[in-house]
């Protein structure tokens, strides 16, 4: 009997030390939630994400693979605001997972945790891809970055109390190391407040308004329509009454009216990352805005 209960007791605290290991499995919608992820749970997590830089989160195929890995998923961190609408309701359909269902702790909406631009005050789906909630790309903003860190920490501790020291450490760390960049970041792009930007896409605005940056133009006649040459002249007109310094596009974004608009218009068109693996330089979170404000200062120049 001694001997049983000193197994039981060895294999109760072998399954606690393996609980106190474990791996959540967090999907992100976007990569900068996964590299957010990483940050906070270190070795504790394994992130990955659902759409890369180079792709159009708007626009994504709900391929089976993709269906498999939100079926595993514990947390789905997603930007919300009706980024995902064409293909995450069929994720979560497919999936069949009750753990990551809106209203469940395995699911985090990061645009519900920022303030909101670019609200319409009234909708009109003739305007183009309009977001009823507002733009939806806010990881153009390294405080809404911060803000998004504040919930996802609880959401580790709720899912995975066992480690919660682990994820609070961690995530104490990445706060002071972030507050610290913000800082840095908006001192050294200091000089380009009130400069006046065209854009590719309205998915700027959180950036613009971080930095006191002003958008003029948009290369789209309508979010989500493609420019045509007709309004392309139009806007060299407009820019002569109403010059701007540099002309910005995603890098997932087609270069060809950017590029126009420049040799046209003897602007710079300046390419940013947007988020994580954007580019070269965009490896994570940090080096995502390093690279970011070091393109716009150079595109001022």
């Amino acid at each position: 009997m001694k001997k049983f209960f000193m197994a039981l007791t060895a294999a109760a605290a072998a399954l606690a030390a393996a609980s106190s290991h474990a791996t959540v499995n967090v999907l992100a919608c976007e990569p900068e939630w996964a590299a957010l992820a990483t940050e906070i749970g270190g070795d504790k997590v394994k992130a990955s994400s659902a759409t890369t830089a180079l792709q159009d989160p708007h626009r994504i195929e709900a391929r089976p693979s993709l269906i498999a890995r939100t079926r595993n998923a514990d947390l789905l961190v997603c930007t919300g605001l009706e980024l995902e609408v064409g293909w995450l309701p069929i994720l979560l359909q497919q999936s069949g997972n009750p753990k990551i269902v809106p209203g469940q702790p395995g699911y985090l909406e990061a645009g519900s945790l920022v303030p909101r631009l670019d609200v319409p005050a009234r909708l009109d789906r003739s305007e183009g891809d309009v977001h009823a909630a507002g733009n939806p790309h806010i990881q153009q903003d390294p405080r809404n970055i911060a803000r998004v860190a504040d919930a996802l920490v609880q959401r580790l501790v709720q899912i995975d109390a066992g480690n919660a020291a682990y994820y609070q450490a961690r995530y104490k760390d990445f706060s002071a190391r972030w507050n610290a960049a913000i800082q840095k970041w908006t001192q050294q792009a200091a000089p380009l407040k009130g400069i006046a930007v065209v854009e590719h896409h309205k998915n700027m605005a959180y950036l613009l308004n971080w930095l006191g940056m002003r958008s003029v133009a948009t290369l789209e006649p309508k979010p989500g329509v493609e420019p045509s040459g007709a309004h392309l002249s139009a806007l060299i007109s407009q820019l002569q009454q109403q010059p701007a310094k540099m002309v910005l596009r995603a890098a997932y974004q087609d270069g060809h009216a950017s590029q126009w608009l420049s040799e046209h218009a003897h602007i710079p068109a300046v390419v940013l990352p947007f988020t994580v693996g954007g580019d070269d330089k965009a490896k994570d979170l940090f080096s995502l805005f390093d690279d970011t404000v070091q393109r716009l200062q150079e595109g001022a120049k």
